[in-house]
């Protein structure tokens, strides 16, 4: 359709007006377009290969930075007042949805929105408090669920199958975590099974690392079960340093985390994290779409991974059965 203007002599300031309102009064894509902003609070950092994993995920799904979403990404370099502080501000600016890296970033997020969805990366939702149900979340907030019951079982039974001469296992966890509870109960049955004692060691910061292996020495303990990983694994300080002392001490241990396996840890079993970081991009695109976290059921891990240090088998003067061998995913040599 086309549309003439006749400007009369002495009216042409009138016209104008008018035309300028019809003009203002037509959709402009990239003036009305609102680009969706995404928040990711990290307990330790945002750029290593797990958070790359879950950007990577993202882009597959079409989002590009800056061209249909934009990124507001908080790390507190694991230190939890800033993890606080930086919670606060992330929320303060209203994204359109939150991505927390661990039960940490989750934990100090949980109290400050009742409105703004979050997608969080924890070990225990519904014991800490995040949710009351995995199918149903009842709240804000869904995401994965980074460690099962059993997965403290089946540590014990492989590291077991390595150190066959294990009577006596410790048990490193934080307390603080809920999950270390229910991890500790189910081993605890498995173990009197087996007719393995387990000595529960708990450290809930870095600086009780020399006296908890202290105390595992004093108790002969003869192999050790890190579970102070999970979704608290990004608390590097905290894993690196059992990983050393348990060098130190040349104790077989087995961690959830195949990082401390290529660092030189013995084994590892535990879910694989890139693949959920990867499923939370997941979670963000549908919310982008429209869905409530009420709509997302929390997924437990269905992704498990068995990683073992060929060279630290040898120098701990162990040996890897067949069995078990031709179950590992990834071998290190």
């Amino acid at each position: 359709m086309m549309i003439r203007f006749r400007f009369a002599r002495g009216g042409f300031g009138v016209y104008w007006i008018i035309l300028t309102l019809v003009l203002s009064s037509i959709p402009v894509a990239a003036q009305t377009e609102k680009i969706p902003r995404v928040g990711f609070l990290c307990w330790v950092t945002c750029g290593d290969e797990y958070h790359e994993a879950f950007w990577q995920s993202l882009r597959k799904l079409g989002y590009h930075d800056y061209r249909n979403i934009t990124f507001d990404n908080r790390a507190a370099g694991g230190d939890g007042a800033s993890l606080d502080t930086l919670a606060l501000q992330l929320v303060g600016l209203k994204p359109t949805v939150i991505v927390a890296d661990t039960t940490q970033s989750a934990r100090a997020l949980k109290n400050l929105t009742k409105t703004l969805p979050l997608v969080v990366i924890a070990d225990d939702p519904v014991g800490s408090g995040f949710t009351s149900n995995l199918a149903r979340p009842d709240g804000n907030i869904t995401g994965l669920s980074s460690v099962a019951a059993e997965l403290g079982v089946i540590q014990l039974q492989l590291l077991k199958e390595v150190v066959p001469t294990a009577s006596r296992v410790a048990v490193i966890g934080n307390p603080i975590n809920p999950a270390t509870k229910l991890r500790m109960e189910a081993m605890q049955t498995a173990a009197r099974a087996s007719g393995i004692s387990l000595l529960s060691i708990e450290v809930r910061n870095p600086t009780e690392h020399e006296s908890a292996f202290a105390a595992i020495t004093q108790m002969h303990a003869n192999a050790v079960i890190d579970i102070l990983g999970g979704a608290d694994r990004s608390n590097s300080a905290t894993t690196a340093r059992v990983l050393q002392l348990a060098m130190k001490h040349q104790l077989p241990a087995i961690y959830q985390s195949e990082d401390l396996v290529a660092e030189g840890g013995l084994m590892s079993y535990g879910p694989n994290v890139a693949d959920e970081f990867r499923r939370a991009a997941n979670y963000v695109d549908k919310i982008l779409r429209g869905a409530k976290p009420a709509d997302l059921p929390v997924e437990e891990p269905t992704n498990f991974e068995l990683v073992i240090n060929l060279k630290t088998v040898k120098a701990l003067g162990l040996v890897v059965p067949p069995s078990l061998a031709a179950r590992a995913d990834r071998f290190i040599e």
